[in-house]
């Protein structure tokens, strides 16, 4: 084993003897020759806290202990024989017993064998984390008297901290009654009030006057009016408020529905908008943008995005998407490799091509190098042939070396068409120039709109989508499309789909009369290759005839066009269309009639409250199923004394119980 300690005892025995080392000596390489606390900390040690160095355990227990009134010694620290700490354990200044002294007038025993204590060691990830915790001293503590340990004198200045609150009532206040967080491992880790704590990095939300008591009253106001609300909050060592995770049960309902492709919309991050709003983006059956989460981050760190995917998936019981589609942020992009290491993960195009006046505005033939690469990227539908372009393009513009240009090429398979028609994105990646996704809170949340007034107006902006997704929702039920053409294809559609997923798939149905040709090329086994001639619109004002491959298996009646369109879209394109036409079709293969668009599926926006709708192996998911189970056994146990003395009774005979299971 790679593995020693400090002691001469075992690793595994805790209860050795201690290698003692007063708290204001023993840290002495983190601690200077002046300074004190300042601030208090209002959190109690909880098992799962984590840190980012041995440090700031220590400082953190010892704020605590100051605001407590005891002093804090380090009682072990064990060490690899490479020299480097993987455990510790930090002990009330009362703890253990002095050895006794030969002295002629020794000096009068000041310890009690104080059991208060916390345990901790470094994790996998580099991060230290609370395994055990003992809050229970044997002894009498006071506040007033933490001023006089040596403990809470020392703290070097390069680490030291000021607590920072927005205001008396802001931040301390806020309580989360139902709080659930998620570890650096993925797991949740409950504390003695039934909330959770998080700790990954050191900095926080910059809240105004009233934004706490704005999350605090919306968080409030939508557990009530929701039991499965389900809310996340990560604090800092100080308490404060760092990031911020909520979905209500439609969220969560949706995703089961729409969750094979999610957009991570952190535009108001991005564009430093006063909200630093994150949110997870599906789209419904009618190809509205739905809701499927949000948070508020305090900084793009990569810690930050990870710490949010974990805890959104742990929202949808441990679900993750096929497809993810972000910006170009690297930190949210290492995150997403991170929690959805299988996932396919796409770059927002459109945010792509929004950049190119900040990133290459300064070069003296700007706007030829804007269209020409415009051009490439949009208009090339085989890997090889942008390949070739871009490279022709890059070399006579001489921006070959250009570091934006660079990154670009090196992400292509993740943002530029010819690469991602692999993926199926359902709509949410816009391909063609000038088309774009719209925000879920348009209309409600602009660059300067404070969080306390976006919080206001965020039960609004849900409603109003609701409502257009309910009014679209009798609308395809109630009438009917008047139909364009008197083509099969339509015909068969309008029975199954949306009407605003129809109104999409007639403009390929239309376009079908602009493909004047569909020949066929080769033909290998059942496989049979076509090249179905369209005349397309360039630039607004010119007609062009464009060549497309598509690929048809009679015997499976699939079908495959190199343009893509159904991969981004979810319904076949025009020269698909043609080439079953041609083929004698009357009706789309059942293969290319997606649920995902179907009007006569009955959704229920409801989260499955049995246990088989969790995954029980995840503490977070049983600890939140356990607390619906018991709210509901609460609610009926206050009806009346009968009822009251009943639930008490069987919550006491459920607890002895639960003490003669072994865990």
């Amino acid at each position: 084993m790679d593995e020693v300690s400090l002691n001469t005892e075992p690793i595994g025995d805790d209860d050795a003897d201690e290698f003692e080392i007063e708290g204001d000596c023993g840290i002495a390489e983190y601690v200077g020759q002046t300074g004190a606390i300042q601030g208090e900390n209002p959190i109690p040690p909880a098992v799962g806290m984590e840190f980012e160095s041995y440090e700031d355990v220590y400082y953190f227990y010892n704020c605590f202990a100051k605001e407590q009134g005891f002093g804090v010694r380090v009682s072990n620290t064990w060490y690899r024989k490479s020299k480097e700490r993987y455990r510790g354990k930090l002990s009330c200044s009362s703890a253990g017993f002095k050895k006794k002294s030969e002295a002629n007038r020794p000096r009068p025993e000041t310890r009690t064998g104080c059991p208060a204590m916390i345990k901790f060691r470094l994790m996998e990830n580099r991060r230290w984390r609370i395994i055990e915790v003992e809050l229970e001293h044997n002894h009498l503590i006071s506040p007033a008297s933490g001023k006089f340990y040596k403990s809470h004198k020392l703290i070097g200045a390069g680490t030291k901290r000021t607590l920072q609150l927005d205001s008396p009532d802001e931040v301390q206040k806020i309580k989360m009654y139902r709080t659930v967080i998620i570890d650096s491992e993925g797991n949740g880790v409950v504390d003695d009030e039934g909330g959770f704590r998080n700790f990954v990095h050191s900095n926080q939300l910059k809240l105004r006057e009233g934004d706490a008591r704005g999350v605090q009253d919306l968080f409030c106001r939508l557990q009530l009016m929701d039991p499965n609300f389900f809310y996340v909050v990560d604090l800092n060592e100080k308490g404060c408020m760092r990031n911020l995770f909520w979905a209500d049960a439609r969220s969560r309902a949706t995703y089961g529905y729409f969750g094979d492709v999610v957009a991570i919309d952190t535009t108001c991050l991005r564009d430093k908008f006063e909200v630093p709003l994150v949110s997870f983006i599906g789209v419904n059956h009618h190809g509205h943008s739905t809701l499927l989460g949000c948070g508020l981050l305090a900084g793009e760190t990569s810690e930050s995005y990870i710490w949010l995917l974990r805890a959104w998936i742990t929202c949808m019981l441990g679900r993750p998407p096929q497809a993810v589609i972000t910006d170009q942020c690297r930190n949210l992009q290492t995150a997403v490799a991170d929690v959805f290491p299988r996932a396919s993960h796409c770059l927002h195009l459109a945010c792509i091509m929004q950049k190119f006046p900040e990133n290459l505005g300064g070069l003296l033939e700007y706007e030829a190098i804007k269209e020409a690469l415009t051009r490439i990227v949009y208009y090339f539908l085989r890997p090889e042939e942008f390949e070739a372009a871009w490279e022709e393009k890059v070399q006579h513009h001489g921006i070959r070396d250009h570091k934006w240009i660079q990154a670009l090429y090196e992400d292509r398979k993740r943002w530029v068409p010819a690469y991602v028609k692999e993926t199926f994105l359902a709509g949410l990646l816009p391909f063609q120039q000038n088309e774009m996704v719209p925000s879920i809170f348009e209309g409600y949340l602009d660059k300067h709109t404070p969080l306390k007034d976006f919080l206001a107006k965020y039960d609004q902006a849900l409603q109003m989508n609701l409502q257009l997704e309910a009014l679209a929702d009798m609308d395809s039920r109630n009438s009917s499309l008047v139909l364009k053409s008197r083509c099969y294809f339509e015909l068969q559609l309008s029975k199954l789909y949306t009407n605003e997923t129809l109104k999409r798939f007639g403009k390929e149905v239309e376009g079908m009369y602009a493909c004047f040709s569909t020949r066929q090329v080769t033909i290998d086994g059942p496989l049979i290759t076509y090249i179905v001639k369209e005349q397309v619109e360039v630039d607004g004002n010119r007609q062009e005839t464009r060549d497309f491959e598509v690929m048809y298996n009679a015997s499976e009646m699939d079908v495959l066009c190199v343009c893509g369109l159904f991969n981004f879209k979810g319904y076949l394109c025009r020269h698909a269309l043609s080439v079953l036409n041609q083929n004698g079709l009357e009706e789309i293969p059942p293969q290319y009639i997606l649920t995902r668009w179907r009007k006569d599926v009955k959704r229920s926006y409801a989260v499955d409250h049995s246990s088989g709708g969790i995954d029980t192996n995840n503490p977070v998911h049983r600890y939140d199923h356990l607390y619906k189970c018991i709210v509901r056994v609460v609610e009926e146990g206050r009806k009346s004394q009968d009822r009251y003395k009943v639930t008490l009774q069987g919550l006491g005979e459920i607890l002895n119980r639960l003490h003669l299971v072994e865990d």
